[in-house]
């Protein structure tokens, strides 16, 4: 059976095996959210631990392939957000409603990401979610400070403030995300419009960088 397998696999492109393995892991993840684990994978996929072994490491290579195919998609519908044609404050809430609606969609792909089973990453060697989870966090904060950058004149000091900005509001829209997904103590909108208020300081005083896309 594994020879069988293994020659089926290596008549495939790489890049075709990959994004099998990655498309049965996500049905498998939203099926068992924090759960998920490398055998049911495995399974899903129609091969056996060995072979998913050799394409990913261990489940931290997974849970990296996983994180940047999710997080693409997620930057790129922020992007649009902040792209859209709409005044300032719209954007803002836009953006705001764009990550939150993308949690509340995905519940178990985001408990994966950030709230792995605890009885999973021990039983599965090595997975720490925390060294696993926090690159997603600051690849986010990167791309928005960037966006700021480039969109906002802040003075001498803008590209370090914008990177603070951007640091600073991924956090916040992930901490109250967390809470609220858990908890959800008010709806989707109200969040929303109490996130913007809060950012809705020095940002609405801001003036755009001469020839920039509004932010």
């Amino acid at each position: 059976m594994e020879t069988t397998h293994r020659t089926t696999e290596q008549q495939k492109p790489a890049d075709q095996r990959r994004r099998e393995l990655l498309e049965a892991a996500d049905r498998v993840v939203l099926r068992d959210g924090p759960g998920a684990s490398m055998n049911a994978i495995a399974a899903e996929a129609g091969i056996t631990k060995p072979i998913l072994y050799r394409h990913f490491g261990d489940k931290g290579g997974l849970y990296r392939a996983l994180a940047t195919r999710h997080t693409d998609a997620l930057l790129a519908a922020l992007r649009a957000a902040l792209d859209a044609p709409a005044d300032r404050r719209k954007r803002v809430e836009s953006t705001l409603d764009t990550y939150l609606a993308s949690i509340e969609a995905l519940p178990q792909v985001y408990r994966f990401l950030m709230h792995p089973a605890e009885e999973t990453h021990q039983a599965e060697q090595g997975f720490d979610v925390g060294r696993h989870s926090a690159p997603v966090l600051r690849r986010m904060g990167e791309e928005l400070g960037q966006v700021i950058a480039e969109r906002i004149d802040l003075g001498p000091v803008g590209d370090a403030q914008a990177r603070i900005w951007g640091h600073g509001i991924v956090g916040m829209m992930h901490a109250a995300g967390d809470w609220w997904l858990g908890e959800r103590p008010c709806s989707r909108e109200e969040l929303v419009q109490a996130l913007a208020d809060l950012l809705w300081g020095r940002l609405a005083e801001a003036g755009d960088r001469a020839g920039a896309p509004g932010f």
